[in-house]
């Protein structure tokens, strides 16, 4: 271990343990380096004591159907076996994970890959009891769930979450979980970055990394603060080999307090839209629009009549912070207008041919407009078994759309199918058939009704525009 990450550590060390005894104004005065040996020997087990039963075990269970082989869907072997052997047999399938009680009536935090598809979801306390757990809210998107159980009057001991905006690089850590079922474990380790979002976990890529040691199980654990505070919830790790190398990601508590707040609601769970895309500021672009640096979204898309709009935000604007919260990239605006609530404002700085603005941007929802009219194409057409919907705010947050916000959106697509077989995917874009453009379902229908014999579709995947001929 070099020299510089032995003095963090017991510098960390020595703010675990005064911190029980000292004020949060003083934090900033104890960080500094040992000088003497009995500060050597300080410990983190005061902070352990205090955040460890506050992080749980979560066991879920479901139940999956499987057939022996699809060989007996085969008429020639029905012959012989007849046509029990395709009867769906029952697997049980079990994972583990970790969990944080964030309220002390039993509100826990953890990931959604834990106990996604769960029929069953089990909580295992630190001191061994056992509680069935309700799932109350899971959000794919942030791979977040939030569970209740019921532990009668007791108060159970759990974990304030951290404000997060004051952790720097170089902060001590603790990372608290369940790592390969051995049991309930405590790892050090220090912030390495507090906005890493090109990690690729989830929808909203904004993660805390730490060299603290997560492994599989760890996931939904805890992010412990030298004040015992939630800094975040573990959730992925890079690695080569399973195993933790030093590169730890956790979701940040500023999210994990949004999803929470959404659950207390009784709500789904909503995001302000902001109604306008943007792109990472290069260094070649920075250069070409003579800013300091490259940093920042430069804005190449203004929905007409969105929030942006209505603030002011013009193509061409560079945003460089929210709220006094610096962005760098896409990912990092999105992160932080996601984690503030719908109803209030944001202050967007923004920088327009070089000079700094602000800009009042109303946190809204966004609208369901146009409607929807999710609708399975019918009929005797290279379409038919692909289900579309209209493209429209709400269902391009949900979506995580990536492409323009509007358009002939295919939502699925049934197996087997002429649309199945034709190629089409989820996600794709149909813009037109046989020439005529479709930008709504009902447009879409009413082409697909008139035309026979020979078809022509084009759609948007991605960046690409593709175009299929069918028939004669």
């Amino acid at each position: 271990m070099s020299l510089s990450l032995w003095s963090r550590r017991l510098a960390g060390a020595l703010a675990a343990a005064l911190l029980l005894a000292q004020p949060a104004a003083a934090q900033q005065t104890l960080r500094a380096v040992p000088d003497n040996r009995e500060q050597i020997t300080l410990s983190f087990s005061p902070l352990v004591k205090r955040a460890a039963p506050a992080v749980v075990n979560i066991y879920s269970r479901r139940v999956v159907k499987q057939r022996l082989s699809p060989l007996f869907e085969d008429p020639f072997f029905q012959r012989f076996f007849g046509t029990g052997g395709g009867i769906p047999r029952e697997r049980v399938e079990q994972s583990l994970g970790s969990g944080v009680i964030v309220a002390a009536d039993g509100l826990i935090v953890t990931n959604d890959h834990v106990i996604k598809d769960a029929d069953e979801v089990t909580v295992v306390l630190a001191d061994r009891r056992e509680f069935p757990a309700r799932i109350v809210t899971a959000d794919e998107r942030t791979d977040l769930a939030i569970l209740r159980i019921d532990p009668g009057a007791e108060k159970l001991p759990f974990l304030e979450l951290h404000p997060g905006e004051d952790i720097e690089v170089g902060d001590l850590v603790l990372a608290i979980g369940n790592p390969f079922g051995v049991g309930q474990t405590v790892t050090s380790g220090i912030v390495s970055a507090v906005a890493r979002t090109a990690v690729g976990v989830s929808d909203f890529n904004f993660f805390i990394q730490t060299d603290a040691a997560i492994n599989p199980g760890n996931s939904g654990g805890a992010l412990v603060t030298m004040d015992g505070k939630l800094a975040g919830i573990n959730t992925a790790i890079f690695s080569r080999s399973g195993g933790s190398i030093g590169i730890g990601f956790a979701i940040p508590a500023a999210m994990v307090r949004t999803v929470i707040d959404s659950a207390a609601a009784g709500g789904k769970l909503v995001r302000p839209w902001i109604g306008a895309t943007g792109q990472a500021v290069t260094a070649e672009l920075a250069a070409g629009l003579g800013l300091p640096r490259p940093a920042g979204v430069l804005m190449n898309e203004v929905r007409p009549r969105g929030p942006a709009d209505q603030a002011g935000l013009k193509v061409g604007d560079v945003v460089t912070a929210v709220n006094g919260r610096p962005v760098d990239d896409p990912d990092a605006l999105r992160f932080r207008v996601a984690t503030l609530p719908v109803g209030g404002t944001a202050t967007l700085t923004v920088q327009r041919a070089g000079k700094p603005r602000e800009l009042a941007l109303k946190l809204v929802p966004p609208p369901e407009d146009p409607p929807r009219d999710r609708s399975l194409l019918e009929g005797r057409h290279p379409l038919m078994g692909a289900e579309v919907a209209n493209l429209n705010p709400a269902l391009v947050e949900e979506l995580s759309f990536a492409g323009p916000g509007d358009g002939v959106v295919v939502l699925q697509v049934q197996r087997g199918s002429p649309a199945a077989q034709l190629g089409v995917r989820p996600g794709d874009v149909v813009l037109a058939v046989n020439g005529q453009e479709v930008a709504a379902v009902a447009a879409l229908k009413s082409v697909l009704e008139r035309a026979s014999g020979r078809w022509t579709i084009a759609v948007r995947r991605g960046g690409q525009v593709l175009t299929t001929t069918v028939g004669g």
